[in-house]
Protein backbone atom coordinates (compact mmCIF):
# COMPACT_ATOMS: atom_id res chain seq x y z
CA UNK A 1 0.00 0.00 0.00
CA UNK A 2 1.16 3.57 -0.78
CA UNK A 3 2.42 6.11 1.75
CA UNK A 4 -0.52 8.12 0.78
CA UNK A 5 -3.03 5.61 2.22
CA UNK A 6 -0.95 5.19 5.67
CA UNK A 7 -0.86 8.93 5.78
CA UNK A 8 -4.68 8.60 5.86
CA UNK A 9 -5.06 6.50 7.80
CA UNK A 10 -3.15 8.40 10.69
CA UNK A 11 -6.14 8.47 13.45
CA UNK A 12 -6.15 4.78 13.20
CA UNK A 13 -2.33 4.53 13.97
CA UNK A 14 -2.84 6.49 17.60
CA UNK A 15 -5.55 4.33 18.17
CA UNK A 16 -4.36 1.10 17.66
CA UNK A 17 -1.08 2.62 19.53
CA UNK A 18 -3.26 3.76 22.05
CA UNK A 19 -3.90 0.37 23.00
CA UNK A 20 -0.33 -1.06 23.22
CA UNK A 21 0.45 2.23 24.79
CA UNK A 22 0.76 0.99 28.67
CA UNK A 23 2.88 -1.82 27.64
CA UNK A 24 5.76 0.88 27.00
CA UNK A 25 5.57 1.85 30.63
CA UNK A 26 6.63 5.34 31.62
CA UNK A 27 4.57 8.53 29.28
CA UNK A 28 8.01 9.31 27.64
CA UNK A 29 8.70 5.32 26.23
CA UNK A 30 4.80 5.73 24.89
CA UNK A 31 5.51 8.92 23.24
CA UNK A 32 8.62 7.88 21.56
CA UNK A 33 7.17 4.16 20.72
CA UNK A 34 4.70 6.39 18.68
CA UNK A 35 7.28 8.62 16.84
CA UNK A 36 9.56 5.23 16.15
CA UNK A 37 6.00 3.71 14.31
CA UNK A 38 5.38 6.94 12.37
CA UNK A 39 8.95 6.24 11.20
CA UNK A 40 9.07 2.74 10.59
CA UNK A 41 5.68 3.49 8.65
CA UNK A 42 6.32 6.96 6.50
CA UNK A 43 10.02 8.07 6.95
CA UNK A 44 11.45 8.95 3.65
CA UNK A 45 15.53 7.32 3.82
CA UNK A 46 17.07 5.48 5.81
CA UNK A 47 14.48 3.89 9.51
CA UNK A 48 17.10 4.15 12.47
CA UNK A 49 16.81 6.06 15.11
CA UNK A 50 18.21 8.91 14.21
CA UNK A 51 16.79 9.52 11.07
CA UNK A 52 13.39 8.67 12.63
CA UNK A 53 13.92 11.60 15.19
CA UNK A 54 15.14 13.80 13.06
CA UNK A 55 12.22 13.61 10.47
CA UNK A 56 9.15 13.10 13.46
CA UNK A 57 10.28 14.36 16.62
CA UNK A 58 8.98 16.34 18.51
CA UNK A 59 11.33 20.22 17.76
CA UNK A 60 13.86 20.75 20.81
CA UNK A 61 13.53 24.74 21.44
CA UNK A 62 17.34 23.95 20.96
CA UNK A 63 17.03 22.15 17.64
CA UNK A 64 18.71 19.30 19.25
CA UNK A 65 17.43 16.19 16.82
CA UNK A 66 20.86 14.58 18.22
CA UNK A 67 19.23 14.64 21.69
CA UNK A 68 15.71 13.01 20.29
CA UNK A 69 17.87 10.49 18.13
CA UNK A 70 19.43 9.26 21.90
CA UNK A 71 15.53 9.67 23.29
CA UNK A 72 14.58 6.83 20.86
CA UNK A 73 18.24 4.60 21.60
CA UNK A 74 17.10 4.67 25.32
CA UNK A 75 13.60 3.68 24.60
CA UNK A 76 15.53 0.72 22.08
CA UNK A 77 18.08 -0.41 24.55
CA UNK A 78 17.29 0.80 28.26
CA UNK A 79 14.10 1.42 28.43
CA UNK A 80 12.34 -1.74 30.44
CA UNK A 81 9.46 -3.03 28.64
CA UNK A 82 8.63 -6.52 27.65
CA UNK A 83 8.72 -6.79 24.34
CA UNK A 84 6.94 -10.26 24.91
CA UNK A 85 3.92 -8.19 26.23
CA UNK A 86 3.77 -6.42 23.36
CA UNK A 87 3.75 -9.79 20.89
CA UNK A 88 0.82 -10.94 23.15
CA UNK A 89 -0.79 -8.21 22.61
CA UNK A 90 -0.12 -8.36 18.47
CA UNK A 91 -2.07 -11.77 19.18
CA UNK A 92 -4.88 -10.69 20.57
CA UNK A 93 -5.54 -8.11 17.55
CA UNK A 94 -4.20 -11.14 15.07
CA UNK A 95 -7.29 -13.18 16.56
CA UNK A 96 -10.03 -10.84 17.36
CA UNK A 97 -9.53 -9.23 14.09
CA UNK A 98 -8.02 -11.48 11.31
CA UNK A 99 -8.07 -15.23 12.68
CA UNK A 100 -10.93 -16.66 10.18
CA UNK A 101 -13.70 -19.27 10.34
CA UNK A 102 -13.66 -22.30 9.23
CA UNK A 103 -16.40 -21.65 7.14
CA UNK A 104 -14.49 -18.85 5.24
CA UNK A 105 -11.07 -20.55 4.42
CA UNK A 106 -10.21 -24.52 4.67
CA UNK A 107 -7.16 -24.76 6.68
CA UNK A 108 -7.97 -22.19 9.28
CA UNK A 109 -4.88 -19.89 10.82
CA UNK A 110 -1.55 -21.48 9.81
CA UNK A 111 2.19 -20.51 11.84
CA UNK A 112 5.24 -20.98 9.92
CA UNK A 113 8.44 -20.99 10.92
CA UNK A 114 11.44 -18.69 9.44
CA UNK A 115 15.00 -17.90 10.58
CA UNK A 116 16.20 -14.46 8.76
CA UNK A 117 19.34 -13.26 8.29
CA UNK A 118 20.63 -9.23 9.09
CA UNK A 119 23.74 -8.48 7.70
CA UNK A 120 26.15 -6.14 9.99
CA UNK A 121 29.51 -5.10 10.29
CA UNK A 122 31.97 -5.68 13.31
CA UNK A 123 31.51 -7.90 16.07
CA UNK A 124 30.47 -5.96 18.86
CA UNK A 125 26.44 -6.33 17.83
CA UNK A 126 24.30 -9.40 19.84
CA UNK A 127 24.59 -12.66 18.23
CA UNK A 128 27.16 -12.11 15.22
CA UNK A 129 28.72 -14.16 13.24
CA UNK A 130 30.16 -15.88 10.89
CA UNK A 131 26.79 -17.72 9.62
CA UNK A 132 24.30 -18.71 6.84
CA UNK A 133 22.39 -15.18 5.71
CA UNK A 134 19.29 -16.07 3.48
CA UNK A 135 19.05 -12.11 2.29
CA UNK A 136 22.95 -12.83 1.01
CA UNK A 137 22.57 -16.31 0.17
CA UNK A 138 25.93 -17.20 1.67
CA UNK A 139 27.94 -17.21 5.18
CA UNK A 140 28.70 -13.78 5.95
CA UNK A 141 28.70 -11.49 9.12
CA UNK A 142 25.07 -11.44 10.13
CA UNK A 143 22.39 -11.69 13.06
CA UNK A 144 19.83 -14.51 12.31
CA UNK A 145 16.20 -14.03 13.86
CA UNK A 146 13.86 -17.12 14.23
CA UNK A 147 10.30 -15.47 13.81
CA UNK A 148 6.67 -17.30 14.29
CA UNK A 149 4.17 -15.82 11.70
CA UNK A 150 0.56 -16.14 11.53
CA UNK A 151 -1.54 -16.48 8.65
CA UNK A 152 -4.85 -15.96 7.07
CA UNK A 153 -6.74 -14.86 4.14
CA UNK A 154 -7.21 -11.49 5.36
CA UNK A 155 -2.91 -10.85 6.09
CA UNK A 156 0.10 -12.22 7.76
CA UNK A 157 0.93 -10.93 11.44
CA UNK A 158 4.80 -11.71 13.24
CA UNK A 159 3.45 -13.27 16.15
CA UNK A 160 6.96 -13.89 18.31
CA UNK A 161 10.66 -13.72 17.36
CA UNK A 162 13.45 -14.46 19.08
CA UNK A 163 17.33 -13.95 18.30
CA UNK A 164 19.35 -16.77 17.92
CA UNK A 165 22.79 -16.96 20.02
CA UNK A 166 25.53 -19.02 18.44
CA UNK A 167 27.55 -20.81 20.88
CA UNK A 168 30.50 -18.34 21.13
CA UNK A 169 28.45 -15.98 22.18
CA UNK A 170 26.79 -17.98 24.67
CA UNK A 171 29.73 -18.72 26.71
CA UNK A 172 31.20 -15.60 26.18
CA UNK A 173 30.34 -13.55 29.97
CA UNK A 174 31.74 -10.26 28.78
CA UNK A 175 30.40 -9.88 25.93
CA UNK A 176 27.02 -10.92 26.87
CA UNK A 177 27.37 -8.05 30.18
CA UNK A 178 28.16 -5.80 27.07
CA UNK A 179 25.09 -6.72 24.84
CA UNK A 180 22.70 -6.96 27.87
CA UNK A 181 22.27 -10.68 27.36
CA UNK A 182 19.34 -11.93 30.25
CA UNK A 183 21.35 -14.53 32.52
CA UNK A 184 18.69 -16.89 31.63
CA UNK A 185 19.20 -17.17 28.03
CA UNK A 186 21.49 -20.28 26.45
CA UNK A 187 22.42 -21.50 23.72
CA UNK A 188 19.84 -23.49 21.68
CA UNK A 189 19.57 -24.54 18.25
CA UNK A 190 17.39 -22.39 15.48
CA UNK A 191 14.57 -25.43 15.81
CA UNK A 192 14.75 -25.45 19.43
CA UNK A 193 13.95 -21.81 19.65
CA UNK A 194 11.17 -22.11 17.11
CA UNK A 195 9.56 -24.79 19.28
CA UNK A 196 9.80 -22.34 22.29
CA UNK A 197 7.90 -20.01 20.01
CA UNK A 198 5.18 -22.37 19.46
CA UNK A 199 5.06 -23.26 23.01
CA UNK A 200 4.74 -19.42 24.33
CA UNK A 201 2.12 -18.52 21.54
CA UNK A 202 0.02 -21.81 22.38
CA UNK A 203 0.57 -21.45 26.32
CA UNK A 204 -1.35 -17.89 25.78
CA UNK A 205 -4.37 -19.92 24.30
CA UNK A 206 -5.04 -16.63 21.89
CA UNK A 207 -3.74 -18.25 18.90
CA UNK A 208 -4.61 -21.34 17.89
CA UNK A 209 -2.92 -23.15 14.83
CA UNK A 210 -4.40 -25.89 12.49
CA UNK A 211 -1.39 -26.53 10.68
CA UNK A 212 2.03 -25.40 10.72
CA UNK A 213 4.36 -25.13 8.49
CA UNK A 214 8.28 -24.33 7.38
CA UNK A 215 11.56 -24.30 4.84
CA UNK A 216 13.36 -27.66 4.65
CA UNK A 217 15.64 -26.33 7.52
CA UNK A 218 12.85 -27.35 9.90
CA UNK A 219 11.74 -30.55 7.85
CA UNK A 220 14.65 -32.42 7.64
CA UNK A 221 15.25 -32.29 11.41
CA UNK A 222 13.57 -35.47 12.68
CA UNK A 223 13.61 -34.24 16.59
CA UNK A 224 11.90 -31.18 15.65
CA UNK A 225 8.74 -33.25 13.61
CA UNK A 226 8.87 -35.68 16.65
CA UNK A 227 8.40 -32.66 18.88
CA UNK A 228 5.18 -31.24 16.43
CA UNK A 229 3.93 -35.52 16.69
CA UNK A 230 4.31 -34.98 20.51
CA UNK A 231 2.10 -32.29 20.96
CA UNK A 232 -0.28 -33.26 18.22
CA UNK A 233 0.46 -30.33 15.71
CA UNK A 234 -0.56 -30.78 12.16
CA UNK A 235 2.13 -29.39 9.92
CA UNK A 236 3.33 -29.73 5.93
CA UNK A 237 7.13 -29.29 6.11
CA UNK A 238 9.55 -28.90 2.88
CA UNK A 239 12.19 -31.70 2.89
CA UNK A 240 15.09 -31.82 0.85
CA UNK A 241 14.48 -33.95 -2.59
CA UNK A 242 17.31 -36.69 -0.87
CA UNK A 243 14.69 -37.59 2.02
CA UNK A 244 14.09 -41.55 2.31
CA UNK A 245 10.62 -42.46 3.04
CA UNK A 246 8.98 -45.84 2.88
CA UNK A 247 7.16 -46.80 0.15
CA UNK A 248 4.83 -50.03 2.00
CA UNK A 249 4.35 -50.00 5.59
CA UNK A 250 7.70 -51.54 7.09
CA UNK A 251 5.63 -53.47 9.56
CA UNK A 252 4.42 -56.14 6.51
CA UNK A 253 8.61 -55.97 5.20
CA UNK A 254 10.24 -58.14 8.23
CA UNK A 255 11.66 -61.09 6.01
CA UNK A 256 10.99 -64.77 6.89
CA UNK A 257 13.29 -66.58 9.33
CA UNK A 258 15.75 -68.36 7.34
CA UNK A 259 16.38 -71.85 9.79
CA UNK A 260 17.99 -71.94 13.15
CA UNK A 261 19.40 -68.88 14.84
CA UNK A 262 17.42 -65.44 15.98
CA UNK A 263 14.68 -64.80 13.48
CA UNK A 264 15.61 -61.56 11.89
CA UNK A 265 13.50 -58.21 13.02
CA UNK A 266 14.86 -55.68 10.95
CA UNK A 267 12.50 -55.13 7.49
CA UNK A 268 13.92 -55.52 4.15
CA UNK A 269 15.00 -51.91 2.95
CA UNK A 270 14.46 -51.97 -0.76
CA UNK A 271 11.15 -50.48 -0.71
CA UNK A 272 13.07 -47.22 0.66
CA UNK A 273 13.53 -44.16 -1.88
CA UNK A 274 13.91 -41.15 -1.64
CA UNK A 275 11.16 -38.71 -2.13
CA UNK A 276 12.79 -37.42 -6.01
CA UNK A 277 12.56 -41.34 -6.85
CA UNK A 278 8.79 -41.43 -5.18
CA UNK A 279 8.12 -38.42 -7.20
CA UNK A 280 9.29 -39.86 -10.68
CA UNK A 281 6.64 -43.06 -10.28
CA UNK A 282 3.76 -41.12 -9.92
CA UNK A 283 1.92 -41.57 -13.03
CA UNK A 284 0.50 -38.51 -15.21
CA UNK A 285 -3.24 -39.22 -13.90
CA UNK A 286 -2.54 -38.08 -9.91
CA UNK A 287 -1.26 -34.93 -10.54
CA UNK A 288 -3.59 -31.85 -9.99
CA UNK A 289 -3.17 -28.32 -11.39
CA UNK A 290 -4.17 -26.65 -8.54
CA UNK A 291 -3.66 -22.39 -6.86
CA UNK A 292 -2.37 -21.47 -4.24
CA UNK A 293 -2.59 -18.05 -4.23
CA UNK A 294 -3.57 -14.87 -6.36
CA UNK A 295 0.40 -13.82 -7.67
CA UNK A 296 1.06 -10.08 -8.84
CA UNK A 297 0.17 -10.74 -11.99
CA UNK A 298 -1.69 -13.78 -12.48
CA UNK A 299 -3.16 -16.68 -10.22
CA UNK A 300 -0.27 -18.96 -8.74
CA UNK A 301 -0.97 -22.49 -10.00
CA UNK A 302 1.48 -25.63 -9.60
CA UNK A 303 0.95 -29.31 -10.21
CA UNK A 304 0.58 -31.47 -7.32
CA UNK A 305 0.77 -34.75 -6.06
CA UNK A 306 0.51 -36.67 -2.91
CA UNK A 307 1.64 -40.08 -1.90
CA UNK A 308 0.79 -42.02 1.36
CA UNK A 309 4.42 -43.35 2.35
CA UNK A 310 5.87 -43.94 5.82
CA UNK A 311 8.49 -41.61 7.24
CA UNK A 312 12.31 -42.79 7.92
CA UNK A 313 12.83 -41.07 11.16
CA UNK A 314 16.36 -41.30 13.05
CA UNK A 315 17.17 -44.02 10.64
CA UNK A 316 14.27 -46.09 11.54
CA UNK A 317 10.91 -46.85 10.27
CA UNK A 318 8.86 -43.74 10.83
CA UNK A 319 4.66 -43.21 11.57
CA UNK A 320 2.61 -43.02 7.95
CA UNK A 321 2.80 -39.99 6.49
CA UNK A 322 2.06 -37.78 3.34
CA UNK A 323 5.40 -36.41 1.03
CA UNK A 324 3.09 -33.24 -0.86
CA UNK A 325 5.21 -33.02 -4.55
CA UNK A 326 4.38 -29.38 -6.29
CA UNK A 327 6.39 -28.60 -9.66
CA UNK A 328 6.24 -25.39 -11.50
CA UNK A 329 4.15 -25.02 -14.77
CA UNK A 330 6.54 -22.79 -15.89
CA UNK A 331 9.27 -23.39 -18.23
CA UNK A 332 12.00 -24.89 -15.71
CA UNK A 333 9.83 -27.33 -13.93
CA UNK A 334 10.84 -27.20 -10.71
CA UNK A 335 9.90 -29.59 -8.02
CA UNK A 336 9.66 -29.37 -4.33
CA UNK A 337 8.78 -31.68 -1.72
CA UNK A 338 7.27 -31.76 1.49
CA UNK A 339 5.76 -34.06 4.56
CA UNK A 340 2.86 -33.57 6.74
CA UNK A 341 1.45 -35.80 9.26
CA UNK A 342 -2.07 -34.97 8.08
CA UNK A 343 -5.03 -37.79 7.99
CA UNK A 344 -5.37 -40.22 5.39
CA UNK A 345 -8.49 -38.68 4.20
CA UNK A 346 -7.02 -35.42 3.69
CA UNK A 347 -7.28 -33.64 0.47
CA UNK A 348 -4.50 -32.37 -2.01
CA UNK A 349 -6.16 -29.57 -2.43
CA UNK A 350 -6.13 -28.81 1.43
CA UNK A 351 -2.35 -29.76 1.49
CA UNK A 352 -1.46 -27.43 -1.74
CA UNK A 353 -3.52 -24.57 -0.01
CA UNK A 354 -0.93 -24.94 3.21
CA UNK A 355 1.98 -24.99 0.83
CA UNK A 356 1.23 -21.57 -0.49
CA UNK A 357 1.40 -20.05 3.43
CA UNK A 358 5.02 -19.70 2.69
CA UNK A 359 4.92 -17.57 0.27
CA UNK A 360 3.29 -14.74 2.58
CA UNK A 361 5.67 -14.93 4.70
CA UNK A 362 8.38 -14.10 2.15
CA UNK A 363 6.57 -11.41 1.58
CA UNK A 364 5.87 -10.16 4.58
CA UNK A 365 9.94 -9.78 5.08
CA UNK A 366 10.58 -8.29 2.36
CA UNK A 367 7.93 -5.95 2.67
CA UNK A 368 9.75 -5.69 6.36
CA UNK A 369 12.73 -5.32 4.98
CA UNK A 370 12.30 -2.91 2.21
CA UNK A 371 9.52 -0.47 3.62
CA UNK A 372 9.05 -1.11 7.32
CA UNK A 373 13.47 -0.11 8.00
CA UNK A 374 13.11 -4.18 9.37
CA UNK A 375 16.94 -4.53 8.74
CA UNK A 376 18.05 -0.61 9.20
CA UNK A 377 18.02 -0.71 12.90
CA UNK A 378 21.65 0.44 14.43
CA UNK A 379 21.14 -1.09 18.03
CA UNK A 380 23.63 -4.03 19.68
CA UNK A 381 22.11 -4.76 22.57
CA UNK A 382 19.77 -7.63 23.28
CA UNK A 383 16.89 -5.72 24.27
CA UNK A 384 17.29 -3.58 21.57
CA UNK A 385 16.75 -5.94 18.64
CA UNK A 386 13.76 -7.69 20.27
CA UNK A 387 12.52 -3.84 20.85
CA UNK A 388 12.75 -2.61 17.48
CA UNK A 389 11.58 -6.31 16.05
CA UNK A 390 8.30 -5.90 18.12
CA UNK A 391 8.31 -2.79 17.20
CA UNK A 392 8.60 -3.65 13.67
CA UNK A 393 5.87 -6.11 13.79
CA UNK A 394 3.44 -3.73 15.52
CA UNK A 395 3.64 -1.62 12.06
CA UNK A 396 2.93 -4.38 9.90
CA UNK A 397 -0.12 -5.36 12.04
CA UNK A 398 -1.34 -1.09 11.24
CA UNK A 399 -0.63 -2.31 7.73
CA UNK A 400 -2.29 -5.80 7.42
CA UNK A 401 -5.30 -3.79 9.20
CA UNK A 402 -5.59 -0.77 7.23
CA UNK A 403 -5.20 -3.11 4.01
CA UNK A 404 -8.17 -4.80 5.04
CA UNK A 405 -10.14 -1.59 5.80
CA UNK A 406 -9.63 -0.40 2.49
CA UNK A 407 -10.59 -3.38 0.83
CA UNK A 408 -13.59 -3.10 2.11
CA UNK A 409 -14.60 -0.02 1.53
CA UNK A 410 -13.88 -0.67 -1.98
CA UNK A 411 -16.59 -1.78 -4.72
CA UNK A 412 -16.56 -5.38 -5.22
Amino acid sequence: MTKDELRAAADQLVRLHERFAPLFGRQEAQQQSLVYLNGLLLASGRKNAEAIALEFGTPKSDGNSQLQGLGLQRVLTYSPWDYQDVQREIQKVFALELMPSAATWPIGTVGVFDSSGFPKKGDESVGVARQYCGRLGKTDNCQVGVFLAGVTPAGSVLLDHQLYLPKDWAKDQQRRQKTYVPQDVRFRTELQIAAELLRRTTELGVVRFDWVTADDTYGRNGHFLDALEKVQRRYLLDVPATTTVWRVDPATQVPPPRGRGRPPSRPRRDRVCSVKELAERVPASAWQALQVREGACRPLVFAFAAVRVWAVRHRKPGPPIWVLIRRSLDGDGEVKYGVSNATEDTPVATLALVSGCRFRVDELFQDGKTHLGMAQYESRAWSSWHHHMSLVGLAQLFVTLTKVQLKKKRPS
